[in-house]
């Protein structure tokens, strides 16, 4: 799932806000007596972050940009800790357990998102990149499931950004303050020269974005506001240059507190070094499945090696190209769609799902294949979207780097079954038509618990693939294993960057293109999220054994994957009480 870009101060989410209203389904009423109490804190949340009430389909904040500055930031944290105030006075009067763990659930967020707010502003120098912060401000507005009437408030917002509205300020002005009062104080830490190069060296694709995103809605007057900020966007990159880069760290680890802050936001409850040790044995684990499986497919299909790299290498020469791509994915989809209905594997809504390409302004925001979520909170029809990325913009304007790790045949399998079906845009489609409330589809929310699933997903498909198919869910689950041991040993200095692309690329078998949006993750983009596929992936594992030991022959997966999506995107230690007191007793 993509970056939330105006989460670019402290105070932000991870990805795309989560936010869910009972859609399709009356809101029970504990889940409306829980709104109640969440929805005064997202009042806060989008008066100053109106951005995102747009996303959430909120016009109502459509000409409105945010303020980056540190006053309104602490404003916000102060009208948000007397909602807090206020909702805890009320506690008292709750009675349903469901409520109460909605509040516990919202008290433990902002307690980690104060944490880490506290951290922000006396360490840190962020680098916020006025060129991907606009272009995500348009692009929420000017897309296809967005109301045609809602399209013209782009303009206004471009205005604001460009400072040609009354009242406004330019918005690059806006950051640049913001970054000088950060770097007034002692002894901050400034962002790594890695990161600072490789951002700006791909602004072009979101300056360009913007421009392409005008003329395809056909909206007019743009040009001349669009000219003004595509000035000022590159004063304030070259003034990125010239003030932050040369105080930049070399060195592109986490001090230990940061990191570790960033495993309880991603809702890892271990060590790094725990994980990461986990992580090699599943490692060790997965090569030895591949290696089996590759020699049987290369015996059946006479190929002349049967290491498992050699035979994918091979596969990935059977490359889909140009206009074959979604209609084969579209196909693929729909095969998988008739064995999860065959093996009852978990309901499906009606609703199609959505698979489309990436362009390169979204390539540079997310650059591996993702599941863009839809607006949940004023939901008018939009739906979540698998959007698969071909390229990866190049840091100094060269030459693209490719990939060929996701548009052959084999891989199609996994791809879907994590992104779509039954995996993300299905965690999607559930929170929506079963009314899950707010406090469980955003405050409890986090990489663990969503990428858990997705990984999970692969795992439950898998069986009913053919060979080919295995064989590559194995290499991505390989790829997460990976991950959770590369990340926090880059993280610590035990594994180099040089070393990183060795495993990626040698043992893994992924592109360079690939390697470099893996390592850009570890090292700088989100350290420490990696993680989450792996360890989400392994305690959800661990809790369908758990309950098929205690059901015995009366397990049956397809209620027990629909109680676990009913839930929301629960901590995996809350989905397991829920699984423990609720959906055992209920199946006994």
């Amino acid at each position: 799932m993509p970056r939330n870009l105006f989460a670019f101060l402290p105070r932000g989410l991870l990805a795309s806000t989560l936010v869910c209203t009972a859609a399709a389904a009356p809101p029970r009423a504990w889940v409306e007596q829980s709104n109640a109490y969440t929805h005064q804190l997202l009042d806060v949340q989008y008066e100053h972050r109106p951005e995102q009430g747009s996303h959430e389909g909120l016009a109502r904040f459509d000409e409105r940009i945010s303020d980056p500055g540190v006053a309104d930031e602490l404003l916000e944290r102060a009208q948000t800790q007397a909602v807090l105030a206020k909702i805890e006075a009320g506690r008292a009067s709750v009675t349903d357990k469901r409520v109460l763990q909605d509040l516990d659930i919202l008290r433990t967020a902002f307690d980690l998102r104060f944490r880490k707010q506290d951290f922000a502003l006396a360490h840190e120098v962020p680098l916020l990149n006025a060129s991907a912060l606009t272009f995500e401000g348009i692009h929420v507005l000017l897309d296809d499931q967005v109301a045609a009437g809602r399209r013209p408030a782009a303009l206004v917002r471009l205005r604001k950004y460009a400072g040609v509205e009354a009242g406004s300020k330019p918005f690059t002005e806006l950051l640049q303050a913001r970054e000088r009062e950060q770097m007034a104080k002692p002894g901050v830490i400034y962002p790594s020269t890695g990161e600072i190069e490789t951002e700006l060296g791909r602004n072009a694709a979101y300056v360009d974005g913007m421009a392409a995103l005008f003329r395809k809605y056909d909206l007019r007057d743009w040009q001349g506001p669009y000219a003004k900020l595509k000035q000022q966007l590159a004063a304030y990159d070259a003034w990125v240059r010239k003030e932050i880069l040369p105080r930049a760290r070399t060195d592109f680890r986490l001090p230990p507190e940061r990191y570790a802050l960033a495993f309880e936001e991603y809702g890892i409850d271990l060590p790094p070094a725990k994980v990461a040790q986990m992580a090699h044995a599943a490692f060790a684990e997965y090569q030895g499945q591949m290696t089996s499986l590759a020699a049987q497919i290369a015996k059946a299909n006479g190929y002349p090696s049967g290491d498992y790299r050699d035979v994918i290498a091979r596969l990935k020469k059977q490359q889909i190209t140009g206009e074959a791509i979604l209609p084969f994915f579209t196909d693929r989809l729909h095969q998988i769609e008739k064995i999860i209905v065959a093996q009852n594997l978990v309901t499906l809504p009606d609703r199609p799902a959505i698979i489309r390409l990436a362009t390169p302004a979204e390539t540079a925001q997310s650059p591996a294949p993702h599941m863009s979520p839809p607006p949940f909170l004023h939901n008018t029809g939009q739906r979540g979207e698998f959007v698969l990325p071909l390229n990866i913009p190049a840091a100094d304007g060269g030459e693209q780097d490719h990939y060929d790790d996701f548009t052959f045949d084999a891989v199609t399998w996994t791809l879907i079954a994590h992104e779509a079906r039954p995996g993300h845009e299905l965690q999607f489609d559930s929170m929506v038509e079963q009314g899950v409330s707010l406090a469980r589809a955003l405050y409890a929310f986090n990489s663990t618990n969503a990428e858990g699933w997705g990984l999970y997903a692969e795992y439950i498909l898998q069986p009913f693939e053919p060979a080919e198919g295995q064989l590559l869910t194995l290499q991505l689950r390989l790829l997460r294993a990976a991950r959770a041991f590369l990340d926090p040993e880059l993280q610590s200095g035990a594994v180099t960057p040089q070393r990183a692309y060795e495993v990626l690329e040698k043992d893994v078998v992924i592109s360079h293109a690939f390697a470099k949006e893996e390592v850009e993750r570890f090292t700088y983009r989100a350290p420490g999220q990696a993680n989450s596929y792996f360890y989400g992936y392994t305690r959800l594992l661990d809790l369908r054994r758990e309950t098929e030991a205690a059901l015995g022959p009366k397990f049956n997966q397809k209620r027990f994957h629909d109680f676990v999506l009913a839930q929301g995107l629960l901590p995996p230690e809350l989905m397991r009480r829920a699984v423990l007191d609720e959906f055992i007793p209920g199946e006994k």
